[in-house]
């Protein structure tokens, strides 16, 4: 690990660099300068790190991982798949230190997600983030902060907002083609299995398990945390809810064209499985809206037989639904199917190739998911998590999203950091 007071040195300059605006943008929307790209985080990440070599002019010069057998197995299928070599490294902090990287793609555990960006965008950096963008919702202002006062741009890795059929979706919504908007209902349906019982033990010798929890509190390691079960936790996921129902969630707060609800309200737990797992794996989410407007959301961890869309949305006129990957349907009020549509793109490279357009002309009101959009989407997955952690109604004020009148549900706006990270992480 690189020392902290180098690290913080380093950092600072860049910080300075720019809030000045010394660190070279174009305005240029025909620059086709090399934008290299170190990325953080080799599950989701590996895909991105291929998809975003295939487009001109990207270099993927870096690939991070906590864990070095994750490292040198994404070596090889980068190389196997791409026919070029990137360098491996276990310290994404090497990544904000080199001055040739123009963009972090974060695609680490959703704890991390907050605070890496932060501190990319402090070293200069543009950040690609996975969803959801944060663990908790401080955590999502933070982030708007820091694109904003460094002028960075920042986008969040919910791919179908840069999906044509996806967009040509919510044009038709937008332009009243099922009447006023009053209801959209989104549903997730997996099979997860148990992750079992297990005791704390020592990490592998090739995984940093300190370096994995980084800025949140220590906890011992088990082996039913790492790599991918950590969603199920609370410490550093958010459950189903943040995983997968952001997408939907998304999607359907976009066609309604809402922002912050008034009222939340959960119903779940763990029905299914017995194990360590803390979120639940069964629950309905409700938000309400101004205006009288709703949304639901309904995720399922233990049985994949699902809906046949990803989302539904419903006004005076009739109904629209709409599947992951762009193709919608149009029903009347009678339930009569009126349009068709045929397309099949879920948009994962058309939302890269906007992101890293909007990097090389440095216009982030260009980008497809930008932060403040991503935030509010995001808030609902934690809004709907402290409904479920509470067991009450969360009342959020709806200009902004914060909770009143609740000093339990007020708490969960935040969380507690380790020390050593306090800094770097958090936004004044």
């Amino acid at each position: 690990m690189l020392p902290r007071r180098t690290f913080l040195a380093t950092t600072a300059a860049a910080s300075v660099l720019a809030q000045t605006g010394a660190i070279a943008d174009s305005n240029d929307a025909t620059d086709n300068r090399t934008i290299r790209v170190g990325v953080m985080g080799l599950g989701r990440g590996l895909q991105l790190a291929t998809d975003l070599a295939a487009l001109p002019n990207v270099q993927v010069a870096y690939l991070c991982d906590a864990d070095l057998k994750r490292v040198a197995a994404g070596q090889k299928i980068f190389q196997d798949k791409v026919g070029r070599p990137s360098e491996g490294i276990q310290d994404f902090r090497r990544i904000l230190d080199d001055p040739s990287i123009d963009v972090l793609v974060c695609a680490a555990p959703n704890h991390w997600h907050a605070p890496a960006t932060i501190m990319a965008c402090k070293a200069g950096k543009h950040v690609y983030v996975e969803k959801p963008c944060s663990h908790n919702p401080l955590e999502g202002e933070w982030m708007i902060a820091a694109a904003q006062r460094y002028k960075r741009c920042v986008q969040m890795g919910t791919q179908r907002r840069s999906s044509p059929g996806t967009q040509e979706a919510i044009a038709k919504l937008h332009s009243g083609v099922i009447g006023k908007l009053d209801l959209s209902r989104c549903f997730y349906q997996s099979l997860r299995g148990t992750i079992g019982k297990v005791a704390d033990s020592q990490p592998p010798a090739d995984l940093d398990y300190e370096l994995w929890q980084g800025p949140v509190p220590q906890r011992p390691y088990r082996s039913n945390y790492v790599h991918y079960h950590w969603h199920w936790f609370w410490h550093w996921g958010g459950g189903e809810l943040a995983n997968n129902g952001v997408h939907g969630l998304d999607l359907c707060r976009w066609g309604l064209q809402v922002d912050y609800p008034v009222r939340t309200v959960s119903s779940g737990g763990r029905y299914w499985v017995d194990d360590d797992q803390e979120t639940p794996d069964t629950q309905i989410v409700g938000f309400e809206f101004p205006d009288r407007q709703q949304i639901t959301m309904n995720s399922m961890s233990c049985n994949k037989r699902n809906v046949d869309y990803f989302c539904a949305f419903y006004g005076s006129d009739g109904t629209l639904e709409l599947d992951g990957d762009g193709r919608y349907k149009i029903f009347d009020k009678n339930d009569k199917l009126v349009e068709e549509s045929g397309q099949n793109n879920g948009g994962q490279m058309e939302h890269l190739t906007n992101f890293i357009q909007c990097v090389r002309t440095g216009r982030a009101e260009e980008l497809k998911q930008p932060i403040v959009e991503a935030h509010k989407s995001t808030l609902l997955c934690h809004l709907g998590n402290i409904a479920q952690r509470t067991g009450r109604t969360v009342i959020t004020d709806p200009a902004n999203g914060h909770i009143l009148h609740d000093d339990q549900q007020s708490a969960l706006w935040s969380r507690e950091y380790h020390p050593d990270w306090q800094e770097a992480v958090s936004m004044p």
